[in-house]
């Protein structure tokens, strides 16, 4: 997966869109963390009020001044706790829902990204940033405005009060933050790093753990766990290694935050001690000066322990805009046009991947009439599944075009154009989830009737209803509790349920027992019928009716006939029959 390094504002900035949708949330959010510290900032004067009244005016300090300093304070928590109970709840639901909104977008874009992306990526890895990269995304998008935003005043107010006081003290102060932010912000790139590195080894542990687990039974077969443990193991380690690291760094930035705090109040009581004996401040004031300082260390330290959150905020974001910002290879027109059935031509047709040199198909022309049937055969590395993974766009041609109707398939829709091809593959993939649920993926919407139908056409509704729980019955993750003839009539039970004018049979049988073959090959000679079939066989038995043979090889299309044809021919088609 292409990384490429994302400052702190670039992530901000890409982040903010975000708030758009909660913006009066966010203002409330706010609104309320102002009205929190308000309340806090009142309380010194309160105390500096009453201890200047017990100093100087003890008359003054009566009874009634009592109950109405207790009265206001009371109507000051009463405002506190109200506001805190909204940030607490309603700030964290709007957190929880922009993290929703960006693993919908995330899932989303990885729904058009193209097949070589999914090549070259690993699915546990793809998975840590679908979910745990985005857990910190609530915390971090509610608190942090309102972290920022709630510091930013208490400095602003408590600099004005305090700068009323005493301008010296104020002044001793506030020279203190520049040099504590600074030594801080040094751990704080080291944390960043420690914790984006952590992000990746996670995702390398997903990875791991869902091969080894997909891979059970071989596995066990083996009798390798003590291989998959080590592996396990080393992985699990380096993770260790890594969190150690980032504790060590965060650590770090802790105890500094620490130690200046207790730097700034010994310059309070120190230097506030030196002006009281020189009579430059009074014990009211450097009481309400104290109270102050406590409560503006409190919300920098606050601040500063918010950074681990905001890191692990600023990684989940990189990492996810490091999948927004990948580009899919297979791009749809704006004015894509509607698929129509038709001829399908292939012109000039030469591909290679991106990450090699060496094509695998060069310089390819044919026509296929509608409704004609097709087989590809040759040895591996050919290029026949390649060539009909371009039908459906899977990979786009690097040069030439291939057309359906006369229109080149770049100017089609995707939806359409897939829509109307049908692909059943080798390796069956079942959703976890029932019969019905997988057969009915093929037409969504599709009654029972419907699914009932194209599973007979499958040759599958006589074992289905053979099961304890019938069309009702749970397949298993990947289809584990079927045969692998009982998944191959579902997955073409699904095409049949979708009905599309081409058809791609790729190696469809290859991996089936003899009984179960013949079943699944009658069934696919039925979902053939009236349509364009693309037919890629090693058992060249299957394909003795074909229309057409192309006989592919690394120089292109060697051999091209009907079986008998072939055979006369006595080339590279007779020899691998003869095989």
């Amino acid at each position: 997966m292409k990384e490429k390094k994302m400052t702190t504002a670039y992530l901000i900035k890409r982040f903010l869109p975000y708030y758009k949708k909660y913006k009066w949330t966010l203002i409330l959010d706010l609104l309320c963390a102002a009205l929190t510290t308000v309340c806090e900032l009142i309380f010194p004067m309160i105390i500096r009020r009453v201890t200047f009244l017990a100093e100087n005016d003890i008359t003054s300090l009566t009874f009634d001044f009592i109950g109405k300093i207790a009265l206001l304070y009371i109507v000051l928590r009463i405002i506190d706790t109200m506001a805190n109970y909204f940030m607490a709840n309603t700030g964290h639901v709007m957190g929880t829902r922009m993290e929703t909104d960006m693993r919908h977008d995330l899932f989303q874009h990885l729904q058009t990204l193209s097949y070589s992306y999914y090549t070259e990526t690993k699915v546990g890895q793809i998975m840590a940033r679908i979910t745990s990269d985005l857990f910190d995304i609530t915390e971090f998008a509610h608190h942090c405005p309102e972290e920022f935003f709630i510091t930013g005043l208490k400095v602003i107010v408590s600099f004005i009060i305090l700068i009323n006081i005493n301008v010296p003290l104020t002044l001793i102060i506030f020279l203190i933050l520049p040099i504590m932010l600074v030594c801080s912000l040094k751990f704080r790139k080291k944390m960043r790093l420690a914790f984006s590195e952590s992000r990746k080894q996670t995702g390398e542990i997903n990875a791991q753990v869902e091969d080894s687990l997909l891979g059970i039974r071989v596995v066990k077969s083996f009798a390798n766990e003590a291989i998959e443990q080590e592996k396990f193991d080393k992985g699990n380690l380096k993770f260790f290694d890594i969190k150690k690291y980032a504790y060590k760094y965060m650590a770090g930035f802790h105890t500094t935050t620490r130690f200046f705090d207790g730097v700034m109040h010994l310059a309070v009581v120190t230097a506030g001690a030196a002006f009281i004996i020189m009579g430059k401040i009074d014990a009211a004031d450097l009481i309400a000066y104290l109270l102050y300082v406590t409560t503006l260390i409190a919300s920098i330290r606050t601040l500063m322990q918010f950074t681990e959150q905001f890191q692990r905020g600023m990684t989940g974001i990189e990492r996810f805009l490091e999948i927004m910002d990948v580009d899919s290879e297979i791009v749809e027109k704006t004015d894509a046009k509607e698929f129509k059935t038709g001829d399908i031509v292939f012109e000039n047709v030469t591909f290679h991947y991106d990450d090699e040199d060496k094509n695998v198909i060069t310089n390819l022309n044919m026509t296929i009439k509608t409704g004609d049937s097709v087989a590809l055969v040759g040895p591996s590395g050919g290029g026949k599944t390649t060539l009909c993974n371009l039908i459906p766009r899977f990979y786009d041609v690097s040069s030439g075009r291939i057309t359906i109707d006369g229109v080149d398939i770049a100017d089609m829709s995707l939806k359409s154009l897939r829509s109307n091809i049908g692909v059943v593959q080798q390796d069956v993939y079942l959703f976890s989830g029932t019969i019905f649920e997988n057969i009915a993926y093929g037409k969504p919407g599709a009654t029972f009737e419907e699914v009932v139908n194209a599973a007979k056409d499958a040759g599958a509704d006589e074992f289905i209803k053979s099961l304890p729980d019938g069309y009702d019955s749970y397949v298993g993750e990947r289809g584990i509790k079927l045969s692998g003839g009982q998944k191959q009539r579902i997955s073409i039970a699904r095409v049949f349920l979708k009905n599309p004018p081409i058809l791609i049979l790729d190696e469809a049988t290859s991996s089936l027992d003899n009984e179960s073959e013949k079943v699944v090959q009658k069934s696919l000679e039925r979902l053939a019928k009236g349509r364009t079939v693309f037919t890629i066989a090693h058992r060249l038995t299957t394909i003795k009716n074909a229309d057409t043979i192309l006989v592919l090889t690394k120089n292109g299309i060697e051999e091209q006939g009907t079986h008998e044809e072939l055979l006369e021919k006595d080339g590279i088609y007779a020899y691998l029959y003869k095989m």
